[in-house]
């Protein structure tokens, strides 16, 4: 028996090079466009989701994981006599969670040693749940047991955090999933509004334009290093100038390179929309 195996689902957008150089499994979430559900793993051309997101008249769904894609996963695993480690998106956002751990309670009932999968609900998502995923590759690279695993992902997400701003609160109206930002809306969506991902997608700020936007998100960083939090990453959709706008400014700031740069995908991309820019920030010692 070797180490925990690592298990996530597909809405951190780590770098594949990354989850591929950890043996990281990832279970896909689903997203409908015009009528067609697509597993977000099997998308890899993204100029043309994000152009068939924008021609789209309606609303683009997205899903969580079935039981049985989690128990694909686990099954062969377990059968390998391997312990667990599967750290997903904020239970308070997606149903993923919840799949997972229903797919553990049948791998459990069947005597499949259900009871060695260990799951991180990374409370945020995206570059937030990218951070927590990281750390738990880190510990199990080092040697870590799958408590150790577990306490080390723990750590980076309490310590964690990010922002995000969007180009237009358009996309969150379209698909429902506005949340608490909804008391943003007013009577116009031509705003540029600062989100948080915890148990529902926050509102921590608004400005009216792009460079306000991005000059926002650099504040959070300096406060998020007078905080002690050094280990940063920064995302995008469909904008890697403001991105490289973003590392620029903040490599100064943590005194480091960002621990990753990605762009983020169509099941969150569907409710964020093109335009997105954010950054994350968690301390650097769940990364040693």
């Amino acid at each position: 028996m070797t180490g925990p195996a690592l298990v996530a689902d597909t809405t951190s957008y780590l770098p594949a090079e990354l989850t591929e150089r950890h043996g990281v499994q990832l279970v896909s979430l689903y997203v409908g466009i015009d009528g067609k559900q697509e597993r977000e793993s099997e998308i890899s051309d993204y100029d043309d989701f994000y152009q068939r997101l924008r021609a789209s008249g309606e609303a683009v769904t997205t899903s969580q994981p079935s039981v049985g894609d989690f128990i694909s996963v686990y099954e062969p695993l377990l059968a390998a006599g391997r312990e667990i480690v599967s750290v997903h998106i904020s239970a308070g956002i997606s149903g993923t969670l919840e799949a997972a751990n229903q797919a553990i309670e049948r791998l459990t009932s069947e005597g499949k040693g259900g009871e060695r999968i260990h799951t991180v609900d990374s409370r945020s998502a995206a570059g937030g749940t990218g951070m927590v995923l990281l750390a738990a590759m880190i510990a199990a690279s080092g040697g870590a047991d799958a408590e150790g695993v577990v306490r080390q992902a723990e750590r980076a997400r309490d310590a964690g955090g990010i922002w995000f701003s969007l180009d237009s609160l358009e996309y969150l109206r379209r698909g429902g999933r506005i949340g608490a930002a909804q008391a943003l809306i007013g009577s116009t969506l031509k705003i540029k509004p600062i989100l948080t991902f915890a148990e529902e997608v926050t509102p921590v700020g608004r400005v009216r334009t792009r460079p306000r936007a991005v000059a926002r998100l650099i504040d959070y960083a300096r406060q998020r290093h007078g905080e002690g939090a050094d280990a940063w990453v920064v995302q995008h959709i469909r904008d890697p100038e403001s991105a490289e706008q973003l590392v620029q400014a903040c490599r100064p700031i943590f005194g480091r390179d960002p621990l990753f740069v990605s762009e983020v995908g169509p099941v969150l991309g569907a409710h964020a929309g093109p335009g997105m820019i954010g950054i994350g920030a968690s301390a650097e010692s769940a990364f040693e």
